[in-house]
């Protein structure tokens, strides 16, 4: 997901009252700062607003965007190519590697599609052996997990665990005279993506990537104050067990008081710690955090659900996680209850309209079991180990040399962005874009992707500009980085594809956000006129000249 990294201490602060902090805190200043920000915000909307007639135009009105004074340390990546000729229409520093963020997601869309398609349905499978006898299945059953990220939040899984026990019922299996294993040994390697912080790993952003997920691998943390001054404050967990342990140590305080709620848990441990006060007769205050162990929590709910269908267990719940192998478990076993995700392009479409991150690490590493099956199967096997994230980048590496973008263009080494060390070019974006546009799944991702003031990530960015319901593009922020790719309609009718990186910025006092700097170069885009000739010359500045494809 898109996101702004939270504080060093990790903690997770009620929202209302920062904001009013916030508040307060610009009020002292608004009088400062008042002149300085409208006039800045008066730029923006004066670029944004008047018709560009010409290519030159254009060039000399982002040159005069980019070129702001409040710039001077940050840097500006650009490229924009026709999708009707193949003409650079502008690049700045096309060439550079700029973090991109989330636009990264791009580079994994575009594996999805062309290596599992639009259509495929990620299974989760209850396996079994045979040995079946008047109701009673003597040996384990296992709950397989095959990386579906929305098994449990989307309506056709919310219900998941009954529909698998209804299936076993069906069967006529009462008793099962072995352990319930929850395995997630589908993926092999850490359950976080290369590059992750250990800083974010409690965050609802950077939930684990398990091939047994449930729901979306979140957990709901509520603080309720007592009903009285000075006594502990409440802390409930949805679904529960989804953490563990909660050490408790909030307390109810004055009414009125401004709340200080703090949850914390450290990288790898099962506690989380909760500190701080909450006013009395305050509302309750929710937020979100990473679940500990997905796939124990599956097994919990599947458990509950097959004694709700009159099945026994006489084991216990046990939990494969790599390097465990359950290979051996599995080698006489065949599936006896399934229950199968959305298809593939939906998953796609939510994961890049709302920047989910579990949904696009969990794609990758799907395909990454496909590339290493693949692989496996061909002339001249791999010896060594790969993680299964080393596959699904070995795998989009080859899908970009069939593009034409060079190695040394594109570094990515996960999913979803959120690796500082995810590194693209402009113009490897730009490449990128083009060769989706071409390809007959081309539709499906661009209505995946999010629609400039209409819905997901840009819902309420761009409105009432040439760009609202026309500008189709994937966001990327975190601290200090605001990005934005994908593909835009010129008023001249023109499809282009872009891509504006902005790294290194922390906006100044009474400055625009950044997402706004980076929308007006797309909104310049979407107001151009004229429809660039094939002759014209491509604008490149801050670099070498650009090369023309």
């Amino acid at each position: 997901m898109d996101r702004v990294r939270p504080s060093p201490i990790a903690l997770a602060h009620q929202l209302r009252d920062t904001a009013a902090m916030k508040v307060i805190s610009l009020s002292r200043h608004c009088l400062l700062l008042a002149t300085a920000t409208l006039s800045l915000l008066t730029a923006v909307v004066s670029a944004q607003g008047v018709s560009i007639q010409s290519g030159q135009d254009l060039a000399a009105r982002i040159d005069a965007h980019i070129g702001q004074p409040r710039f001077a340390g940050a840097s500006w990546g650009i490229a924009v190519v026709s999708l009707n000729n193949g003409r650079t229409l502008y690049a700045h520093n096309a060439d550079q590697l700029f973090q991109p963020a989330s636009t990264a997601k791009l580079y994994t869309a575009a594996l999805t599609l062309s290596e599992l398609g639009a259509d495929y349905r990620i299974p989760t499978r209850l396996l079994a052996g045979d040995k079946l006898r008047h109701g009673t299945l003597d040996g384990p059953l296992i709950l397989y997990g095959m990386g579906d990220p929305t098994l449990g939040a989307d309506a056709s899984t919310v219900d998941w665990a009954n529909q698998l026990s209804r299936q076993l019922a069906e069967r006529g299996i009462q008793h099962i005279k072995g352990d319930l294993i929850a395995d997630d040994t589908y993926f092999a390697g850490p359950s976080m993506g290369s590059g992750w912080e250990a800083i974010d790993l409690q965050s609802w952003f950077a939930v684990p990537s398990s091939a047994l997920s449930v729901q979306e691998n979140q957990v709901d943390v509520t603080i309720t104050p007592a009903a009285r001054e000075g006594h502990t404050a409440m802390v409930s967990l949805e679904p529960a067990g989804a953490v563990p342990a909660v050490v408790n140590r909030m307390t109810t305080s004055a009414p009125k008081l401004r709340n200080d709620i703090n949850l914390y848990r450290a990288p790898g441990d099962n506690t989380l710690y909760a500190f701080g006060n909450i006013a009395a007769r305050s509302p309750a205050q929710r937020f979100k955090l990473a679940a500990v162990d997905p796939a124990q929590l599956a097994g919990d709910q599947l458990l509950k659900a097959l004694a709700r269908h009159g099945i026994k267990i006489q084991g216990h719940l046990r939990v494969l996680h790599w390097p465990q192998s359950s290979e051996a478990l599995r080698a006489d076993t065949s599936t006896v209850a399934e229950v199968l995700s959305p298809p593939v392009g939906e998953i796609l479409q939510r994961g890049l309209k709302h920047s989910q991150n579990l949904y696009l690490q969990n794609l990758l590493l799907i395909a990454g079991v496909r590339a290493q099956a693949d692989a496996m199967q061909g002339p001249a096997p791999p010896v060594g180990f790969l993680t299964t994230e080393n596959w699904g980048i070995r795998s989009l590496r080859q899908l970009l040399d069939r593009m034409g973008v060079a190695p040394t263009a594109s570094l990515i080494e996960e999913g979803t962005g959120l690796s500082r060390r995810d590194l693209s070019t402009p113009n490897a974006m730009t490449q990128l874009l083009a060769f989706l546009a071409a390809q007959s799944y081309a539709t499906t991702l661009r209505e995946a992707l999010p629609l400039a003031g209409v819905d997901g990530t840009l819902q309420w960015r761009m409105r009432n500009t040439p760009a609202e319901n026309n500008v189709q593009a994937k966001t990327g922020s975190m601290n200090l980085v605001h990005c934005m790719a994908g593909y835009v309609t010129t008023a001249g009718g023109e499809r282009l594809a872009f891509a504006i990186m902005l790294n290194n910025y922390d906006p100044p006092p009474g400055s625009p956000g950044a997402s706004r700097d980076v929308d007006a170069i797309a909104v310049m885009l979407a107001g151009l006129r004229a429809d660039t000739p094939a002759s014209a010359d491509a604008k490149a500045s801050a670099g070498a000249p650009q090369p023309v494809n």
